[in-house]
């Protein structure tokens, strides 16, 4: 569930061409995700009566996509309650996110798939690394996606710092066992209509290197969490839930319902 931000791989430097530490998350964020995790993913069972009141929309396919090295596992939740929604969900089904050559084209030809099947645009939700697979599909197949919303995904490049895994991914990549992934500049604006979910509290990846684009169908939400327990944090589902519902064609910033303010805001992007 975490990605890699450094879009080439190299360590930050200085004006001196020097290489400098990149700032990434304090340690102490970073030794709370897996406990933070599996609290919000209680949160989560005791909310499914809350959420099983989550705005429906007209069962469209969507493909949900998780985080380097995750699998469809850790997206199950999400999954189960977007299927509840009456939604066509689809996972990953590439067993691990691992970075590879031919994974772009495999995605884009099960986006092709989709299209084919069901003549609607997918909705694409991506946690992470799976995020920015989904922006990158949304720039090269403006047709063929819908909507996307993207959950911790460190898609802009923020000088200074990077995830906690960018060294060991820089390490990887010089060994030829994956392949970098190619970020889009973060600070143009998708083709098609999107949101950035994102946590302060985020101990993978830089929470700067998430906000969206300001102006146009773009928005950026925030809720307190970690990064390993957004795809199961109750008000980024009902976020989730409320953007598949809009109308193709029909795009309005999220109003957030009162009761869930204190849990979800509107950011105001980068």
């Amino acid at each position: 569930m975490v990605s890699p931000q450094m879009t080439d791989g190299a360590s930050p430097s200085d004006s001196s061409g020097g290489s400098v530490r990149a700032r990434r998350p304090h340690p102490l964020l970073v030794a709370g995700e897996a406990p933070r995790a599996v609290a919000e993913l209680a949160w989560f069972g005791a909310s499914r009566r809350m959420l099983a009141r989550a705005p429906r929309g007209d069962g469209h396919p969507v493909l949900v996509l998780p985080g380097l090295m995750a699998s469809d596992r850790s997206t199950g939740p999400m999954r189960s309650f977007l299927g509840s929604l009456g939604y066509d969900v689809i996972g990953f089904q590439l067993g691990r996110n691992v970075p590879t050559p031919e994974l772009m084209l495999r995605l884009r030809d099960r986006l092709s798939d989709l299209r084919i099947q069901d003549g609607r645009p997918t909705s694409i939700v991506g946690w992470s690394l799976g995020g920015i697979y989904a922006r990158q599909i949304a720039r090269q197949a403006p047709d063929w996606v819908r909507l996307v919303v993207t959950l911790g995904s460190p898609f802009r490049r923020v000088e200074g710092e990077e995830s906690v895994t960018a060294p060991v991914m820089r390490a990887m990549a010089a060994r030829g066992r994956v392949e970098r992934p190619r970020f889009s500049a973060g600070d143009v604006p998708l083709p098609v209509p999107s949101t950035s979910i994102f946590s302060r509290t985020d101990g993978v990846v830089p929470w700067r290197a998430c906000l969206d684009t300001i102006g146009g169908p773009h928005e950026t939400l925030e809720v307190t969490g970690s990064h390993c327990g957004l795809g199961h944090h109750p008000a980024a589902l009902w976020a989730i839930a409320d953007r598949l519902a809009q109308a193709t064609g029909a795009w309005r910033p999220m109003e957030i319902p009162p009761a869930l303010r204190p849990l979800l805001r509107t950011h105001p992007g980068a």
